[in-house]
């Protein structure tokens, strides 16, 4: 199966994580579970400044700190915090200290979060060519 030409193999989801953490209550053995992780995943994407935060972070492909990343979102700490927290919490994004004696820590977007440029680039192509019409 494919998603926005990506091989659902691919794009794998941490299931044991991903249905536990977000995928709340019990499931209808009608439904296939991987809609429900779909949904998960759509949103998170959704809330304020997701998508925006995986696009900088996948363009400028190099970490970047909190204050680079709210600069470029054009949001409030609060905002970029909450978003931050939960994309690393989807493993879409890591987080590491920019050395051993400072207090800096610099964000980059993971292996798994990499997965996701070819449907992110999709989603701004498909507003891009709607809004030129």
């Amino acid at each position: 199966m494919e998603l926005f030409g990506i091989n659902s193999v691919t794009f794998e989801l941490r299931t044991s994580y991903f249905v536990k953490r977000f995928v709340p209550g019990d499931s209808n053995p009608n439904c296939d579970p991987l809609y429900g992780q779909v949904d998960a995943l759509l949103e998170l994407l959704t809330k304020s400044k997701s998508l925006h935060i995986l696009m900088v972070l996948d363009q400028k492909n190099r970490p970047l700190r909190f204050s680079e990343i709210k600069d470029r979102v054009d949001a409030s700490s609060t905002t970029v915090s909450r978003r931050l927290s939960e994309l690393i919490d989807f493993d879409l994004l890591e987080r590491t200290k920019k050395s051993d004696e400072s207090k800096t820590y610099e964000y980059v977007i993971s292996e798994y979060g990499k997965q996701l440029s070819p449907i992110m680039h999709s989603f701004y192509a498909w507003v891009k060519s709607r809004n030129s019409d």
